[in-house]
């Protein structure tokens, strides 16, 4: 096996462990292999298939029909690649310029090709940050995660209080410009007038325009109460 093969295989592993970690921080917890198939843009049969790979390498547990779990190790794998990834974002973001858009998708490159010393280079040159600009935690390099405890997404949100926008999840090019269109930026306060839960829509105030969002998009905004 040569080596581009052997890079092509840690690419994969990588990234199957990765989507299993944010499946499983995110709101719905699912992590079946059909839904890290469709994540992936891969067959439900090669996703089982890498399962049992990883589950004999002791990277996930693996039961037929039940959702994906990481073990320790494999954890520890997902958090060391988000780590790269988010500091190639902030990197990335700070240094050259790159919209929020741009960032996601040359980080998704860039995290599979970065040593654990060329990581540790970026992160002291970049004043060793805690969140990325997307407003993700940054792990550490011993695989803790600081802070974000309390942000919850925006189709949570109670009618009548006022939140400040801490993270924005989303990853393609439309999303962040309807956002940025809409002020709808990290630190940016927003003030929920009305949820409508009948028709999964909801009404915010932003700088003092009225916007009506679906909760699909709702969920890719994170927030946290105003003091």
């Amino acid at each position: 096996m040569d080596s581009s093969t052997d890079l092509k295989v840690s690419i994969a592993t990588e990234n199957f462990i990765k989507t299993i970690y944010k499946f499983d921080q995110g709101r719905a917890k699912d992590t079946r292999p059909g839904s890290i198939a469709k994540e992936l843009g891969i067959t439900n049969a090669a996703a089982t298939d890498m399962a049992r790979k990883l589950a004999l390498k002791k990277l996930i547990d693996y039961q037929k029909y039940k959702e994906l779990k990481l073990t320790q190790h494999g954890e520890k794998i997902a958090l060391n690649v988000l780590r790269k990834h988010r500091l190639w974002e902030t990197f990335l973001h700070q240094v050259l310029g790159l919209s929020m858009h741009e960032i996601h998708r040359e980080a998704e490159l860039l995290e599979h090709l970065t040593s654990d010393f060329l990581s540790e280079k970026i992160s002291k040159y970049l004043g060793n940050p805690t969140f990325d600009p997307h407003g993700d935690p940054i792990p550490t390099s011993t695989g803790e995660i600081l802070g974000d405890m309390e942000s919850i997404p925006l189709s949570l949100a109670e009618p009548g209080q006022s939140y400040q926008i801490s993270r924005l999840s989303g990853s393609d090019k439309e999303f962040f410009d309807f956002c940025h269109n809409n002020q709808l930026e990290i630190g940016t306060t927003i003030n929920v007038k009305k949820q409508y839960i009948k028709s999964r829509m909801m009404e915010i105030e932003v700088q003092n325009t009225k916007l009506l969002l679906n909760t699909e998009l709702a969920n890719l905004i994170y927030i946290v109460k105003t003091r």
